[in-house]
């Protein structure tokens, strides 16, 4: 059986997977959104800011996760290696994050790297949807059987 291809086993993990990357590509924008509600909150950073750190470091799990999951599924090493880029570019986020600390919360530096967090964002963002993407593509895709059996209708 060749990658991409579905049978009785695999078939609905591929599909579980095309899910579940759905559902991360769903939780960024949400990250976006609270990242935006955060920005404008009169609160001090910290408490405005912990939502969106909470779901952040809760993509991160479920982005390693996502890896096993797309193999388990037998995706092509293409989707496997972007999904693995994604969970890898997530955690970069928080790295990004305390190297902008550690210049200071005000300074010139840390805003011009805490403005890297962003643009890493919309990275994962396209990362995500080229995944969300190929993972429903191959997911959907007739199998074998079913155009043999579509084939057979017809005569």
């Amino acid at each position: 059986m060749r990658a991409g291809r579905c049978d009785a086993t695999i078939c609905p993990m591929k599909k579980l997977f095309a899910g579940l990357a759905s559902l991360l590509l769903f939780a960024e924008v949400v990250q976006f959104y609270l990242a935006a509600s955060g920005a404008f909150d009169t609160a001090p950073i910290e408490e405005s800011f912990s939502p969106h750190r909470f779901l952040g470091y809760s993509m991160l799990a479920f982005a390693i996760v996502l890896v096993g999951v797309s193999a388990l599924a037998r995706m092509p090493g293409r989707v496997i290696g972007r999904t693995a880029v994604v969970a890898g570019l997530v955690l970069v986020q928080s790295l990004i994050r305390e190297v902008a600390r550690s210049f200071g919360e005000g300074s010139e530096a840390g805003h011009l790297i805490f403005g890297v967090h962003a643009v890493n964002g919309l990275v994962i963002f396209g990362v995500t949807l080229w995944v969300v993407r190929q993972a429903r593509q191959i997911a959907w895709q007739p199998t074998e059987s079913s155009t043999e059996t579509s084939h057979a209708a017809r005569s």
